[in-house]
């Protein structure tokens, strides 16, 4: 009878925890959600620290959960690159945050390929193969944080050393699956291309290809794609016509869309920076 009320103990005990885990993973989808549907900038900019701080206190009691790992590489990476790009250190510090938590969790569901980012670059390449439809999520959220981390390094080469990594992993995924995440791997290919100029190694036709698949992909609902388009690639290849037409179109679309209402809010906040400054930079 002790046995049997021991074991309904453990039974029952551990039934709660699996429901605060549960609990506790949706609150961080939930959070996440709520975040990305916001159209007030002003608010997620000064209210989402002290979400990070939570999420990072969800992660520390469940240090090996991938959905909490994902959700806090994807708050990180997003507050970075749209709240912290005019404080270099702090974006640097977020970043790297962003890029731990997701490879972490890359590590966690496919353990044999968690050293690979140390390989050159051939081996990188041929490891990333074995990487299955059913690791997308861990290895695209891992390509995403890395070009997070990329973008508020510019000015360190070691760093720009990695995006040929970065792009075969964004390639891995598309090969696995195109129209993955609405076609944002398209999106970071493109803007990946367009990084350097061609002179340097960048490929401007590759880089307008991928933003246009990518715009078709996302229904035209993600009007970053188009303001990233203007900033990377209009602009590389001098093309005033295209540049001003492409920031006119996200202008005048709504930015109410699920889970991008705040990615476009940004979006038109920069394309609206970027026309003011369209007649001093063509």
């Amino acid at each position: 009878m002790r046995l049997v009320l021991f074991l309904s103990t453990i039974l029952a005990l551990t039934g709660c925890s699996t429901f605060v885990s549960s609990a506790t993973k949706d609150l961080a989808d939930n959070l996440s959600q709520a975040i990305m549907n916001q159209n007030d900038l002003d608010t997620v900019r000064q209210g989402a620290p002290a979400y990070l701080i939570m999420i990072d206190s969800f992660i520390q009691g469940a240090p090996d959960d991938i959905d909490l790992l994902l959700a806090g590489s994807n708050l990180y990476g997003s507050y970075a690159g749209a709240f912290a790009t005019e404080e270099p250190d702090r974006s640097r510090r977020l970043t790297e945050k962003s890029l731990d938590y997701a490879h972490h969790a890359f590590c966690v569901k496919v353990p044999e390929l968690c050293t690979i980012s140390e390989q050159r670059f051939p081996e990188f390449t041929k490891a990333l193969q074995k990487a299955e439809k059913n690791d997308l999520r861990v290895l695209n959220s891992w390509g995403v944080a890395w070009a997070g981390w990329i973008q508020s390094r510019t000015d360190d080469w070691t760093a720009i050393a990695d995006i040929p990594k970065i792009k075969a992993i964004m390639l891995r995924v598309v090969e696995l699956d195109p129209a993955w995440d609405n076609g944002n791997a398209q999106l970071y290919l493109a803007v990946l291309n367009s990084f350097l100029p061609a002179a340097m190694g960048g490929k401007p036709d590759l880089a307008k290809k991928y933003f246009e698949q990518a715009i078709k992909l996302s229904d035209g609902n993600n009007l970053m794609v188009k303001t990233l388009y203007a900033r990377y690639y209009a602009r590389m290849v001098f093309d005033r016509q295209l540049h001003d037409k492409l920031l006119n179109e996200v202008l005048a679309s709504p930015a109410a869309s699920p889970g991008m209402t705040l990615i476009n809010t940004l979006a038109q906040e920069q394309a609206r920076q970027l026309l003011m400054e369209s007649g001093d930079f063509f």
